[in-house]
């Protein structure tokens, strides 16, 4: 579970955004500052919910008494009509803070549901599912939280946290060699350094020098396998490229130990969640 100091400046800043200089000058033009209404949170289609944290600090923001009954929790499923939570409080904060609280909630949970198909579609095999930094600006920490929630794994945060060398990086270095080297004169002995290739000749050249992680990018699956053998056991294995649920079992059965998706984060369709007074 994400810590709410992590989340709320994110919340924060999104009802900012909405609110502008004015306020809500629709709602609070018709609604009594005094009045109470009870609001439900549910599903229209099937999906695993996410973003339900951020979507009740949305709402507490404004009405911090707000009272809240919850059906289900993040990184459970919801069938469509299903209610998620019931909440009752300020009439007004519940309609001002609607739409920064399902634009949130819709967009992890349709993440989250778009993980959980993919991870359905590996099971038997040892490949997990991991997300990239392919992220919406500013929203990285929830959509990685959301591809967990969904049953898969996260690859690196940022640019500080792990070492990945693609192909411009070995393009200006001069080579996978030169590359690594320069790289392992530099970081700490707790980095782990992952090298992209495109080729069995780069991945045998890389299985000589000091890395953890190979990543074998767009290779079919007669050629990951063929790299899979050739790793044995020496590395992990990363594949990435043309990954969508019709080729991800084809691809996890080539013996990989992670296949990285990008489209989780920034393709996937918002799960359709509605506010009912």
């Amino acid at each position: 579970m994400l810590h709410p100091l992590t989340v709320e400046p994110i919340v924060r800043a999104a009802l900012a955004e909405d609110l502008g200089r004015a306020g809500d000058i629709t709602t609070d033009s018709i609604i009594p500052a005094g009045a109470v209404a009870t609001a439900r949170i549910a599903a229209r289609k099937d999906g695993r919910v996410a973003g339900l944290e951020a979507a009740l600090i949305a709402f507490r923001l404004l009405d911090p008494d707000i009272a809240v009954a919850l059906e289900r929790i993040d990184g459970e499923d919801v069938p469509p009509g299903g209610t998620i939570a019931t909440l009752t409080g300020k009439a007004r904060a519940l309609l001002t803070a609607e739409r920064t609280a399902l634009n949130l909630m819709g967009r992890l949970s349709g993440i989250a549901t778009a993980t959980r198909a993919l991870v359905r579609e590996v099971e038997g095999t040892k490949a997990r599912i991991v997300c990239t930094r392919k992220t919406t600006p500013g929203l990285r920490v929830l959509e990685k939280h959301a591809v967990k929630l969904g049953g898969g794994f996260n690859h690196r945060f940022g640019l500080d946290d792990a070492v990945l060398i693609k192909d411009n990086h070995i393009a200006v270095a001069g080579g996978v060699r030169p590359a690594v080297e320069r790289v392992r004169a530099a970081i700490g002995h707790m980095v782990k350094v992952e090298v992209e290739v495109d080729t069995l000749d780069q991945l045998d050249e890389l299985l000589g020098l000091p890395v953890d992680v190979v990543l074998l990018d767009n290779m079919d699956p007669d050629t990951l396998r063929r790299a899979v053998r050739m790793v044995d056991g020496r590395l992990l294995t990363e594949a990435s490229g043309n990954v969508t649920l019709a080729t991800v079992r084809a691809i996890a059965e080539t013996g990989v130990d992670m296949i990285s998706c990008g489209w989780l984060t920034h393709s996937a369709p918002n799960l359709d969640l509605g506010l009912d007074m």
